[in-house]
């Protein structure tokens, strides 16, 4: 029951999960390791994206939990019956043991019901290395579906540059508390956040998942360290080996 309490009040906070403010549209198909999430929470549709680690593994936020989630790889307008969509129900979720209502260890792996076919349009993302480090003044890549302005959707892929920020700018500006080793602080004033769940990519690395920023968007925002979470990753993926009989 206190699980169930937590989503709901999950699912309740202001802040929107999908936006990408300040970015422009993405070349199609050039962020082929995206995925969409369409979540089934008790009462509402969500919208988060995520990212192919795996053929039957995509990696996403916590918070981005539901009853029953559907992911589709190889898309670029989610509008459209593209041939190169691959849409594939979540057999299994796992949110990160630690996770809480803060939004730390906001991580979460998502068990495929079948394997993704690997192709020009879907890929993997790799994971850092357990001695990747990103710093301040770094530029790194998120892209997303879902809000590119106050009141505007899109349907389209979209992509932004942010710069990630000394840790100082995200411990004074938050409520929550914001831990370094398990999080990064990411965004220039100028530029606005990602949609919740999708990676952070620096020079062809998932270093951050979008994790929560401040309701109207102003950054900088709070994403998610995916090195201090490798081994949880590969240990829970390791468990289920894939399976050879898709």
């Amino acid at each position: 029951k206190s699980t169930l309490n937590l989503h709901l009040l999950l699912q309740t906070l202001s802040f929107s999960h999908c936006k990408i403010i300040g970015g422009r549209e993405a070349v199609p198909h050039s962020h082929p390791h995206m995925a969409f999430l369409r979540i089934q929470t008790l009462n509402t549709t969500e919208l988060c994206g995520g990212f192919l680690v795996r053929e039957d593994f995509v990696v996403t936020a916590a918070h981005c939990w539901g009853s029953s989630i559907n992911v589709t790889l190889g898309a670029h307008n989610i509008k459209e019956k593209e041939r190169t969509q691959q849409i594939i129900p979540v057999k299994k979720a796992f949110p990160h043991p630690d996770y809480n209502s803060n939004y730390s260890n906001d991580i979460m792996l998502l068990q495929l019901e079948k394997k993704a076919k690997l192709t020009a349009e879907v890929s993997l993302l790799k994971l850092p290395s357990g001695h990747s480090q990103v710093a301040p003044g770094m530029v790194c890549t998120v892209a997303g579906w879902g809000r590119i302005g106050q009141n505007i959707s899109t349907t389209k892929l979209h992509e932004v540059q942010l710069e990630i920020q000394k840790d100082k700018e995200c411990l004074s500006r938050f409520k929550e508390p914001y831990n370094s080793t398990i999080q990064i602080c990411v965004g220039n004033p100028k530029e606005k956040k990602g949609d919740s769940g999708s990676p952070f990519v620096c020079e062809n690395v998932a270093q951050g998942i979008v994790s929560f920023g401040q309701k109207e968007g102003t950054p900088p925002s709070v994403y998610t360290r995916i090195s201090s979470f490798r081994s949880w990753i590969k240990k829970t993926m390791k468990f289920f080996k894939l399976q050879a009989q898709d």
